[in-house]
Order: C-alpha cells, then structure tokens, then sequence
C-alpha cells in the first residue's frame, strides 16, 4: 500500500481487478452508459474464466439485464434450461427424497440453467472487448495505491521474474501503476486487495466477520443414457455429522457430462476433518456409486464461498473505490447461488459512477444495495445460516425452512436478523477434545488423491518464484498448530499444499507445496492462528477453470 511512486503507470477512469462475472459487468455497465469511459480490468488468471468456478445452476436474471438478447446469441454460454429439480437427506445407506413443497418458492430452480461459469465469463469478456475495455490477463494486482490524503487512487501490478531468493531473473520485468479516479475489486471470496481494504478502512466495523465455505467440483463423463439434461440434485446429511455444515449438488448437463460437487462451511470444529475426503466419502453412497461407476473423472476444482449473507455485508465503499461480487459476499447459501447477484452488483456500482463520476465515494451503491434485488435476495434468507450453524441438522435446517416460509407469507421473521457468533477461524476445538476421523484410502476409480486431483484442474505456477503462502510466525505450524490441532492446513487445504514432513534427522518439518495451490483461499481463513496470508503469485499461475 505504497504512496506514489516512480513505476511506470497507465491512467484510466476505473480499473476494475478480477475478470468475474460481477467485474466484468461493471465494465460491459460502463461502457454502455459512457462509451468515451477509460475501463481497464486487470485478471490475475492465464484468461478470463481460468479462475472462475461455481456449482452452477445460474439464475439469468442478472445476465437477462445485462445483456438482454443473450439467449439470441449464437455462442450463448447456457444452454441447458434446469427441468427436473430434486431434494435429498442422506443416511449412510439410503437417499431419503425431500418434497419441493416443503421448501418455500425463493428456493425453486425453475427458469435456472445448468452451465459452467468459465464460460459465462469468456462470454462476458468477449462483450466487455467489443465495447472497449482493456483486459489485461495473466496480471495480478498486488497492492492499492493510496494519495497523500488517503484516498485510493489505482493498483500495482506484480513483477515477473523475481526468483525465489528475491533476485531478478534475466526474465525480470517490474509491476505497473494502474492509476483511476474508481477502483472496483471485484476479486471473489476473500480476495487479497479486498481483505486488505476491509481491514485499512474498517468496512466491517458493524457488519463484523464473514463466514465462507469451501466448495470442491468434479465433471465426471458417464456413459451414454445415464445424464438427463436439466436435472439436478441437491442433498444434506452423510457425510457430514449432524453438527457440520454443508452438503452436495448433482448437476446433469449435456454431452454425457455429469457436475457433482460438495459444499462443507468452514465453521466445523473437529480439526481432523478434511472437506476433500468428505466429498470423496460422499460418491461412495450407494445412490452415487450406481451414478458414477463406469465414467471417467476429467475435470476438478476447489473455490471458497462467501456464506456470511445480509448481515455479513461490509461498508461496500471507501474513498476511490467499492466492493461488488462475492468479494462483497453476496452469495445466497441456500440456494448455493451467487453469480446473479454478482452480475446485479456490477451494473448497480457502474449505475452510481456514471451518475457521479467525479464522487470520493460511491453512496448511492453503499447505501442502495438493501433496496436493490441484491438486498431483497438476501435479506429473505438471512437467519438461515446462523440457525445451521448454531442448531445443525435437523433443527437448525428445519428452522431456516420456517423463517423463509415466514418471509414468504408474512413478509417478516421470527428470529429478528441473527448475528454470528464467531468467526470461522475460531470454531475448531482442540485435537484432545474430539474423535479423530479416519478416511480410507481412494480406490482412483471412484475416489481419488488430491494430487492426482490438481493435475486434472491445470495448476501451475512459474518455477522459483517466492512463495505466495506467507506466515506470520513460521514457529506455530510446528509449535502450536500441530500439538493443539494437528495442524489442520494439511486437511483443509483440498490441493496438498501442506505436509507435516520428516526431517532427515527424524524431526517434523511443514512443508508448504505452493506450486500445488489451487488459489482457494481455504488457509487464508481456516487457519485457527490466522498465521497463513494469502497472496498472488506470479500473474498466468494456478489453476485453468475455463470449462468449469
């Protein structure tokens, strides 16, 4: 968060970091409404999309305002209307079928399309360049830029080539200024200029924490006759103990691919869970074994959530800039749907700016979201969270179902608005505290390991590069972590990134395999001792999301 300096710079009127979905939708707003509008978004992903991941069953909604003729398009990216639309609680053994009229209509799919969010952002970023916004891919934005008064006045690029050692490379070429009146970080869950913004100005002094998830995809290829396009399926239970947030989805789409994917919330307590090895356990359910047996995995991907909801939402504004999307955490949990609200956001800050170009500060968006379809998506869901996390299954399920029947047919709750009570760093017990899971070995034909798992997601990275994966204190791995908890980054990061090692002298090590990180962002907020910080790495690393 360096003042200015002697980099060399470019001057736009906005620079947008993250080419998401909301991101990209700021930038597609702006220039329909300002054409002579300077737009540069700057994406940290090898392109548009690489980075993007989502179940997805989308609602069109914000994509219908957007861009009202999409569905006329030729190379529309959703194709696959949702048509059968299914609920499940699973016991060890069995798939017990959950009727969609106990569920209230917010919840219902009908209208929704099935798809891959990769390719609803190449289509977005494609729309963006006719209407001349810059992209600039494979660059990550490292720091703000601030004036002397304070004020955030663009962003900095990441420098290539810097070795390991922190030398420049013969390939070493030096991070840029993006200097703008606006800057809009648009970076996803718990993106890293975001966290710091948060934490610099305060934003969430009255909301408080917000609470995430970490959701793990899969693309399986089934034999011909198995997938029937359109339907889906959701369930809660097996698994997952009764007192452990989450659950699965099961998308159909076409060409005999099959989506299936788990969700754990990452306020769990026992340390030796794995949300990996729970989504694995997940597809040796009888229901699932007779899906998935004879296809072929081809696809895999971990992302965190924002879950917080309504009363999650920070200050979404500072002086020269805003945050929208999930970096704002405007996903619906229990519709597991955030992409509309992320698309609604873009167009409402690009609303606010043009009308106010030259504002320090963006109030109509900071004080206009409540009143807004985003506000009015979230406010009716609001308690669900909160009364899961502290009632888990069934109670505090069937109480989230009786607050959205009660917004539904009296336009009120009987549980106020709910605050959480912790953050989701806080919630693990200590190791001596609870029963150990064990997890079986993965047969790699239904289950499988996470290494074999990254290789099908693309990840690389430069080589030599700095480790992006930074410790405060690099004595609590070892010191503290491991004899509390057994250090549960080795089990909560869904990429094995973290090992506890033997050392040639028989003692442990932690070792962090950062070529392997699927850029999540699980540790960053999992971490009990919030000791791991996550950073961008060299810009064009990590994964390739773009059939995603």
């Amino acid at each position: 968060m360096d003042e200015l300096t002697q980099r060399d710079h470019v001057t736009c009127d906005v620079v947008i970091v993250g080419a998401g979905p909301a991101g990209l939708s700021a930038a597609i707003r702006l220039k329909q409404r300002a054409p002579d509008m300077a737009v540069i978004v700057v994406e940290k992903g090898a392109e548009p999309g690489a980075h993007s991941l989502s179940g997805m069953v989308m609602d069109p909604s914000g994509l219908d305002a957007l861009l009202p003729d999409w569905r006329t398009d030729t190379d529309r990216p959703l194709q696959t209307e949702v048509t059968d639309d299914h609920f499940a609680f699973l016991t060890q053994r069995r798939a017990i079928p959950l009727p969609e009229k106990l569920f209230p209509p917010l919840m219902s799919n009908k209208g929704c399309f099935i798809g891959s969010l990769g390719k609803v952002v190449a289509y977005l970023a494609k729309k963006a360049e006719d209407l001349g916004v810059d992209i600039y891919p494979a660059i990550a934005a490292t720091e703000l830029l601030f004036d002397p008064a304070g004020r955030v006045i663009g962003t900095v690029t990441g420098d290539m080539g810097v070795d390991k050692d922190g030398t420049h490379s013969r390939n070493y070429t030096s991070g840029i200024e993006l200097r703008a009146t606006h800057t809009l970080l648009a970076e996803g869950a718990r993106g890293s200029l975001s966290k710091i913004a948060i934490a610099h100005f305060g934003l969430d002094a009255q909301s408080g924490f917000q609470k995430f998830g970490t959701g793990l995809k899969e693309i399986w290829e089934l034999p011909p006759g198995r997938v029937v396009p359109g339907r889906i399926m959701h369930t809660l239970g097996w698994p997952l103990d009764r007192k452990t947030g989450g659950g699965s989805f099961v998308y159909h789409g076409q060409d005999n691919l099959l989506t299936v994917g788990f969700v754990v919330h990452l306020d769990y307590t026992n340390p030796t869970l794995s949300p990996f090895d729970e989504f694995q356990r997940f597809k040796t359910h009888p229901s699932m074994r007779a899906l998935l047996e004879g296809g072929k995995r081809i696809a895999y991907g971990a992302r965190a959530l924002t879950e917080g909801g309504w009363q999650a939402v920070p200050r979404l504004t500072f002086p020269g800039g805003a945050l929208i999307g999930c970096a704002a955490g405007f996903m619906n949990v229990p519709r597991i749907k955030g992409t509309h609200n992320a698309i609604a956001s873009g167009m409402q800050v690009a609303d606010a700016l043009v009308a106010d170009p030259d504002a320090a500060e963006l109030t109509a968006w900071r004080d206009g979201w409540q009143d807004s379809p985003i506000g009015r998506d979230l406010f009716a869901v609001r308690n669900v969270k909160p009364l899961w996390s502290r009632h888990g299954l069934p109670m505090g399920v069937a109480l989230g179902a009786l607050d959205m029947w009660c917004h539904t047919l009296f336009g009120k709750s009987p549980f106020g608005t709910l605050r959480h009570d912790k953050p989701d760093w806080a919630t693990l017990k200590l190791l001596a505290e609870v029963t150990p899971i064990t997890y079986p070995k993965p047969d790699q034909v239904l289950t499988f390991d996470r290494l074999s798992s990254v290789f099908l997601s693309g990840t690389t990275h430069a080589e030599n590069q700095p480790c992006h994966l930074k410790l405060a204190d690099p004595t609590v791995p070892l010191g503290r972590n491991l004899p509390l908890y057994g250090e549960p980054a080795r089990l909560y990061c869904p990429a094995g990134v973290y090992e506890i090692a033997k050392s040639p002298d028989g003692s442990d090590s932690f070792v962090i395999n950062a070529q392997n990180c699927v850029h999540c962002k699980t540790c960053d907020i999992k971490d009990p001792n919030q000791n791991i910080t996550w950073t961008p790495p060299e810009g064009g690393g990590g994964p390739i999301y773009a059939g995603m």
